[in-house]
């Protein structure tokens, strides 16, 4: 007889995969079982193959150790025996190619042997870092490599900047630089771990993994920094630039960059300065004065190509000429500088100065106009000049950057040559630039209920123009690094008031890109700032956005604390629509913790109270709210009446949320009476989730849709409809939202015949919800569970139905 292994039986699999990751751990059943949350008489189930665990489970277990748990799911499915999943709508997996690299710089000259050996490290272990000492070329070189690497790496090309040697920064940390790696994948944020590098190590390499990418990490200040952001299985390749040998990177191989040679010096030279070459060139007819030129600059490419961009803008002068005006730097690189600032009229050596107080990264020509204080055609002009000297670059169109070293001088001459006073009002019309360039890109994508005007600084003479929300997202985007490092200076320089509300209107962009770790820090440090302030108004709304932040991080008793000191200050300020706000933060709250008839309460104060403040914008959102809460309380009637008077608003985006959910809530309500159009009403919502790119309100609409099929009778398609919603949720790596689609599924599988289906689903909700804090859905849960039962095990029904009474008399003086 043949000998059965373990992967004839996918159960008996999937223990031995367990057992592998629990030896990986190194812990015991019962210390492995504290640590993941899950009772040890259960994980011993699991790992014996007694029982098949629930896939959050599976995902716990995975999580200790740091591993995916993504590619276990088909076998756990196998094991589980659910039912097959319907075929999921046509989803593009990478909706487009990125491509964030710096372009291509015309003249790159020589460095044969350098290019060769990057593209040789690539090729033998997709790796290489390339270091030198500044001014170099290595980024140049780099960059240049990527290009040529580019069309074997067509999924994605991207860029960052580590900051490792950036003046007056810190450099990147790699939990930020991974978000903005996995933000350039368009990766969701509910797919992005909400903290620890480590999870986002491991998310980075599963995207990776998939993909032929080329990645560029420019600037590292050491292996510690670089290490979490090397890609793991797969195609994809990384470039990176250092000032230091990267010792601790045993497994990248490094390239040494030194200065030019002398031939490839003069190569360079005559390229960059638009030298005809031959007798008749200006370096030929002045050999001397060109070597002392070649020997001023070092043989390094950012001083040649600053020196010659001198007599490419001067071609009455002669190389000599040039050699007198560099003769008074003291080094190469202040040789260069020297002369090249020393061209520039007052106008551009003061904005030249004043983008020296930047905290590095990229900027665009409304910054720019700014912070010099000038019409903004005027800072365009100037920085097209700066871009000819070579004392800016420009990475991308219509965005600029310094150099390091060309950014070192600038902040050092704008601390020798403008006065304090200067120079205080320069960084603060920089702070109030992102505070009101964010408030005005907030207000273009309404995801949550509408913001007010910033009240910090003055409003800019010029802000970027939003035509709509996609347009504001791609802003938001880009700026995010520098809006990050704009909080960091605020911070720094005591701007109290710039720290309480820059991370206020970034609110929109977190929802749907960040997660919330890093918005919860940054409200915990507006809290302090607010508190310093002592203003009571600004005290209200940062205890209500810090709420509102631990609320979407699933931090329900701290979200209650902070909206009940929220409340205290609202009280004192007056502020009709902060307390509106705040009515509707606490509604979905309380809801959230099991709360039937308070959060309807709340919503109906919150659009009394918007209606107050001339808001009709908040008024549309706490009447949708409404509507939702009425239907969860099985009043259809009264839900359907109130999401058709939402419907009736006008408002030119139709993906609007009010809309969003309005659609969704009178589809639920009508099924049964008026099945077409609740499914046209259904379907609409479904598409326009789908258009807006917000998987997880896809996955709300899909779930909906299923329990409006199932009220009509279609139990097939009302299945497939939920397998597809929690397909997407699987997809996000988001168990949050689960908790609250597990028992409409299981009720679903019931009336359809498939009692134990409906009960997994029921216990997978029993398992999640006390952990989660969703006490309604543990109530709903047990008795799900118990109606199951009834028929088979008594005993075992009546005990769930107990349990679900004795958290619903839990939950009633908390409605009270």
């Amino acid at each position: 007889m043949e000998q059965r292994t373990a992967k004839d039986d996918p159960q008996d699999e999937l223990s031995a995969r367990l057992r592998l990751i629990q030896e990986l751990s190194g812990l015991g059943v019962r210390a492995l079982a504290r640590d993941t949350g899950l009772s040890s008489s259960s994980l011993s189930r699991y790992l014996s193959g007694r029982t098949v665990p629930p896939w959050p489970a599976v995902v716990a277990l995975c999580r200790l150790v740091k591993r995916d748990p993504r590619p276990l799911r088909p076998l756990w499915e196998r094991s589980s025996n659910p039912l097959p999943a319907p075929p999921k709508a046509s989803r593009q997996v990478h909706p487009r190619p990125r491509n964030d690299l710096p372009r291509d710089v015309p003249d790159f000259t020589g460095r044969e042997a350098g290019l060769a050996a990057v593209l040789a490290a690539v090729d033998s272990h997709r790796a290489v870092a390339v270091d030198g000492m500044a001014g170099v070329g290595k980024t140049c070189l780099a960059v240049h490599a990527a290009h040529r690497l580019a069309d074997a790496y067509p999924d994605a090309q991207l860029y960052v900047d580590l900051h490792g040697f950036t003046e007056g920064r810190e450099p990147l940390d790699p939990d930020a630089a991974l978000r903005m790696l996995l933000g350039a994948l368009d990766v969701p944020s509910e797919r992005v771990p909400q903290e620890g590098v480590e999870q986002l190590a491991a998310c980075w390499r599963a995207e990776l993994a998939g993909r032929r990418a080329v990645v560029v990490l420019d600037n590292a200040v050491d292996a510690d920094q670089v290490r979490p952001l090397l890609p793991g299985a797969g195609p994809s390749v990384v470039l990176i630039t250092s000032r230091n040998r990267l010792l601790g990177l045993d497994e990248v191989p490094p390239v040494s960059l030194d200065v030019l040679s002398p031939g490839e010096s003069a190569e360079l030279l005559a390229r960059a300065s638009g030298d005809p070459g031959g007798p008749e060139g200006r370096l030929a007819r002045e050999p001397e004065s060109a070597a002392e030129v070649l020997r001023l600059c070092g043989h390094l490419p950012l001083a040649l190509r600053l020196a010659a961009a001198r007599l490419r803008h001067r071609p009455g002068w002669t190389v000599g000429i040039l050699v007198e005006r560099m003769a008074e730097g003291a080094s190469e690189f202040d040789t260069a500088f020297a002369m090249s600032v020393g061209q520039l009229d007052r106008a551009h050596a003061r904005l030249f100065r004043l983008l020296g107080l930047l905290p590095g990264g990229s900027f665009d020509e409304y910054l720019a106009a700014s912070l010099a204080d000038v019409p903004l055609h005027s800072a365009r002009a100037m920085l097209e000049d700066l871009l000819d000297a070579h004392l800016v670059q420009q990475p991308t169109a219509g965005r600029y950057r310094l150099h390091d070293l060309v950014h070192q001088h600038a902040r050092r001459a704008c601390a020798a040559q403008d006065p304090p006073a200067e120079r205080e009002r320069a960084l603060g019309r920089f702070l109030d630039y992102y505070v009101h360039a964010a408030a005005a890109a907030d207000a273009a994508m309404p995801v949550l209920s509408p913001g007010r005007s910033p009240s910090a600084g003055r409003p800019p003479a010029a802000l970027p123009r939003f035509p709509d929300k996609h347009t504001a997202f791609a802003w938001l985007s880009a700026e995010y690094e520098s809006m990050i490092a704009a909080f960091e200076t605020a911070a720094a320089v005591g701007a109290d008031l710039h720290v309480c509300e820059l991370p206020r209107f970034l609110r929109g962009y977190f929802a749907r890109r960040c997660g919330t770790t890093h918005l919860n820090h940054l409200f915990e440090r507006s809290l302090a700032a607010a508190e310093r302030l002592g203003d009571p108004r600004q005290l209200a709304e940062t205890y209500s956005d810090l709420g509102f932040a631990r609320y979407n991080a699933g931090r329900m008793a701290d979200a209650a604390a902070a909206y009940e000191a929220a409340g205290l200050r609202v009280s004192e300020t007056g502020d009709v629509r902060s307390e509106a706000e705040l009515a509707m933060r606490r509604g979905y709250l309380r809801w959230e913790q099991g709360d039937a008839e308070g959060p309807l309460e709340l919503f109906g104060l919150a659009g009394t109270l918007y209606e107050r403040a001339d808001c009709p914008a908040g008024a549309a959102h706490a009447a949708a709210s409404e509507a939702w809460a009425l239907l969860q309380l099985g009043r259809r009637d009264q839900a359907a009446r109130r999401a058709r008077e939402v419907l009736a608003i006008a408002h030119p985006d139709p993906a609007w949320p009010p809309t969003l959910t309005a659609r969704i809530t009178l589809g639920v309500a009508i099924a049964g009476e008026e099945p077409e159009e609740a499914a046209e009403h259904l379907h609409r919502a479904l598409a326009l989730a789908r258009e807006d790119g917000h998987m997880n309100n896809e996955a709300w609409c899909l779930n909906c849709l299923g329990i409006a099929l199932r009220r009509m009778g279609r139990y097939e398609e009302a299945l497939a409809s939920h397998r597809e919603a929690f397909a997407l949720l699987d997809e996000l790596f988001e168990e949050h939202w689960k908790i609250r689609f597990l028992n409409g599924y299981a009720e679903t599988c019931r009336l359809a015949g498939l009692p134990e289906e409906a009960l997994r689903l029921h216990r997978q909700a029993l398992e999640l919800a006390p952990r989660l804090g969703y006490r309604n859905e543990e109530a709903r849960a047990h008795e799900g569970i118990a109606v199951l039962l009834d028929g088979t095990d008594p005993a075992a029904a009546a005990e769930h139905r107990t349990a679900g009474q004795a958290v619903l008399r839990e939950l009633a003086p908390q409605a009270g």
